[in-house]
C-alpha cells in the first residue's frame, strides 16, 4: 500500500559535505525529503526548479555570499522559509539574515533536537502561509468579476486606477449588479490587499445597534453591553471597510461617520479614549442619494465625502453581451461545485437569457443557473428547460402603468411561445395566430433580439 501522506521537501545548502550529509541523515530519520546543494548557484537553480517547503542555507559558500543567496531566494519565492546556518564567528551575519527575511538561524554545531525543533517550527510557518495563500486564491476566485461589455471594461479600468489610491469610493447601482464584487476588487488590487476586508450591511442592523457595530462600545455603555467590543472600524484597521446599503444609515451614525472621514478618529460608545485607525472606506447603495438628501434622510456633507470616486454599475439588461460569459462562468463554477458534468447552453437558450428583464440582475442570473445545474439532467440546456424553471407561481409585476403592464405581458408571452417552438419564428407566428411579418414587427417593438 502506497503512503500518500505529504512529505515536506527541504533544500540543504552547504559546501561542507560531512555537515551537509549529517543534516540530510537527521532529516531523513524524520521522513523529510531532501535535496542537496554545494554552492550558491546550485542552490538558486534548485529553488527555481523544485517545489520546496524549506531551505537550510549555510552563510559561508565558495562562490556567492550566503546573504546574497538569501536575497535571491526571497526574490524568487518570498514565502519560502529559510533557516541560515552560521559558524566561524558569523553570528552578526545571521542576525542580519533574519532582517533580510530568514526565518531563524542555527549555529554550527547544533544538536539533533535543536535542528529538528527549528525545522518543525519553520515548516509549520510555511504550512500556515501556504494555507493563507490558498484561501486568498479561493477568495479571489469566489469574487471574480466577469464582463466584456464596454461599461464593464470602463469599470475594470477605473478599479485599476482607484486601487492605487486611498480615495473614498461610492458604488451605485441596482440590487444584484455586483457592487460588493467591485469593492473587493478595489481592495484586492490595492496595497491593503493582505489586510482585512470588513463588510457591514447598514440595512440589516437595527438603528439602535448600528453605531455599536461601527464604532464599538465599552463595557456598560448600554444595558446589554456586558463586555468591551471593538467596532468594524477598529477591526478593519490597515484594511478596507465596505459600508453596504449606506443609504440606510441613521442620521446619528452618519454624523459620527462624517467625523471619522474628516479626522480619522472616533470613540467607542460609552468611552472617552480617542481611537485612530487607518481604514479605507468604500460605500455602496441602490438608492438615489441626491433624492435622499432632498428629503433630509441623508447628509449632503457626508455624500460629498463618500463620493470622491463614483462608480456606477449598469443593470444587466443594459449590457446583454455580458450574459453569455456570465452564464458560462456560473455553469462552470456550479457544475464543478455540485460534481456534475459540464453543461452547455444552446444558442436558443442564450437568446432566451438575453431577452429576460433581469430585475434581480447578476444575482438573479446566478440563481437561475444554479437551478439549471441541479434540476436539468441533460448536459445540454435548451430554452424550453429554462422556460420551465423560470416559471413563478406568483410573478411580481414591475409595471407602473396599464400600457407598461400590457407590453410586459406581451413580451413574456411571446418569449414563452418562442421557447416552446425552439425559437422558430414561422412556428411561433402560427402558434400566436399572426402572420410572420407581424411577428417581426412585434419583436422589434418589444425589444426582443433574436
Amino acid at each position: 500500500m502506497s503512503n500518500n501522506k505529504f512529505k515536506p521537501t527541504i533544500l540543504v545548502v552547504d559546501d561542507d559535505v560531512n555537515w551537509r550529509n549529517m543534516l540530510i541523515d537527521i532529516l531523513a530519520s524524520e521522513k523529510y525529503q531532501t535535496i542537496p546543494a554545494g554552492d550558491g548557484e546550485e542552490a538558486i537553480k534548485k529553488v527555481r526548479d523544485n517545489e520546496l517547503n524549506l531551505v537550510l542555507l549555510d552563510l559561508i559558500l565558495p562562490d556567492i555570499n550566503g546573504l546574497e543567496v538569501l536575497k535571491k531566494i526571497k526574490e524568487e519565492k518570498p514565502y519560502l522559509p529559510v533557516v541560515v546556518i552560521t559558524g566561524f564567528g558569523t553570528i552578526k551575519d545571521a542576525v542580519l539574515a533574519t532582517k533580510i527575511g530568514a526565518y531563524d538561524f542555527l549555529e554550527k554545531p547544533s544538536d539533533r533536537e535543536k535542528i529538528l525543533l527549528t525545522v518543525r517550527n519553520a515548516l509549520e510557518m510555511e504550512k500556515m502561509q501556504r494555507e493563507i495563500t490558498l484561501l486568498r486564491e479561493e477568495t479571489l476566485k469566489k469574487y471574480q468579476m466577469v464582463g466584456v461589455s464596454e461599461p464593464m471594461k470602463k469599470i475594470f479600468a477605473l478599479i485599476d486606477d482607484v486601487a492605487k489610491t486611498n480615495a473614498t469610493v461610492l458604488i451605485t447601482g441596482e440590487s444584484g449588479v455586483g457592487k460588493e464584487l467591485v469593492a473587493r476588487a478595489i481592495h484586492n488590487k490595492s496595497y491593503r490587499q493582505r489586510e482585512p476586508f470588513v463588510k457591514i450591511n447598514c440595512a440589516a442592523i437595527p438603528e439602535n445597534l448600528i453605531e455599536s457595530e461601527l464604532f464599538g462600545h465599552e463595557k456598560g455603555a448600554f444595558t446589554d453591553a456586558k463586555t468591551q467590543k471593538k467596532g468594524k472600524l477598529e477591526i478593519a484597521d490597515k484594511g478596507t471597510l465596505f459600508l453596504d446599503e449606506i443609504g440606510d444609515l441613521s442620521l446619528s451614525a452618519q454624523s459620527k461617520l462624517l467625523r471619522f472621514l474628516q479626522e480619522g478618529e472616533f470613540e467607542r460608545l460609552g468611552g472617552n479614549e480617542t481611537i485612530k485607525v487607518d481604514v479605507r472606506i468604500i460605500a455602496a447603495t441602490n438608492k438615489n442619494l441626491l433624492k435622499e438628501i432632498e428629503e433630509k434622510r441623508f447628509r449632503d456633507d457626508l455624500y460629498f465625502r463618500l463620493n470622491q470616486i463614483p462608480i456606477y454599475i449598469p443593470p444587466l439588461r443594459e449590457r446583454v453581451e455580458d450574459i453569455p460569459h456570465l452564464a458560462d462562468y456560473f455553469l462552470t463554477k456550479y457544475c464543478e461545485e455540485y460534481g456534475v458534468p459540464k453543461k452547455i447552453l444552446t444558442p436558443q437558450a442564450l437568446d432566451y437569457l438575453k431577452n429576460q428583464p433581469w430585475k434581480g440582475n447578476v444575482r438573479e442570473l446566478e440563481n437561475l443557473i444554479i437551478r439549471a445545474v441541479i434540476l436539468i439532467r441533460s448536459n445540454e440546456i435548451k430554452s424550453q428547460d429554462l422556460l420551465i424553471i423560470t416559471q413563478e407561481p406568483t410573478k411580481k409585476n414591475y409595471a407602473k402603468t396599464l400600457k407598461e403592464a400590457t407590453k410586459e405581458f406581451q413580451k413574456e408571452f411571446i418569449l414563452n411561445k418562442l421557447a416552446e417552438n425552439n425559437w422558430n419564428k414561422t412556428k411561433t407566428a402560427e402558434a400566436l395566430g399572426i402572420k410572420r411579418p407581424n411577428l417581426y414587427r412585434k419583436l422589434k417593438e418589444l425589444g426582443i433580439d433574436i
